[in-house]
């Protein structure tokens, strides 16, 4: 099983993960922040991954360091669940529709972590998220998890479906570049010979 625990504790945040990489997309999020919890609900069904995230936040000051914190520690528990990465099929990308918005997550489990981020919001929240916190949480993830990951909405007018679009595309290429490749089985995907 590619599975994995994180605690993360700060003087900010209690963060606990459980991941599990194969799955049956099982769920259990509870960050004190609503919009947060549906959007890794969505990645969690759409990924095939079990996941589930215990967070106590100084939300009395506001959702950053949560949003933040919550990215690392997911982050950190892929990284930990996918071991030495051997037989993965590393690249991977998604177009996700949703209504009338089109986004896009094109990623490389390259150990060498970076984001594009190519997406805009017309409101300061969804619910009781800061929209500018989206990049944060991607920022975090990939860095931690070390992805090579590029976000982008396409088109798209309605702010809920274009930050739903970014994290179900992103589960959707998860799902793809995490599979065991059968043709590769045993292989580190990399001339290196290490990721």
């Amino acid at each position: 099983m590619r599975c994995a625990e994180v605690k993360r504790t700060t003087k900010e945040t209690d963060i606990t993960v459980k991941l599990t990489l194969d799955g049956s997309s099982t769920y259990d999020i509870k960050t004190g922040i609503g919009f947060l919890d549906h959007m890794l609900e969505q990645l969690t069904k759409h990924s095939g991954m079990d996941l589930a995230v215990t967070v106590k936040g100084d939300l009395h000051i506001d959702g950053h360091h949560t949003v933040e914190d919550c990215g690392i520690a997911i982050g950190s528990a892929f990284k930990q669940a996918l071991g030495d990465k051997a037989g993965i099929t590393r690249y991977a990308h998604a177009y996700l529709p949703m209504d009338e918005t089109l986004s896009r997550a094109v990623l490389d489990i390259s150990g060498r972590p970076f984001l594009v981020w190519n997406v805009r919001f017309s409101r300061d929240k969804l619910g009781d998220m800061d929209t500018e916190l989206f990049q944060e949480w991607f920022r975090a993830f990939a860095f931690a998890a070390g992805l090579t990951l590029h976000m982008e909405n396409i088109y798209g007018e309605n702010n809920h479906h274009i930050a739903e679009s970014l994290y179900k595309a992103l589960a959707l290429a998860i799902r793809s570049a995490v599979t065991i490749d059968p043709a590769r089985a045993g292989e580190i995907p990399s001339t290196k010979g290490t990721l």
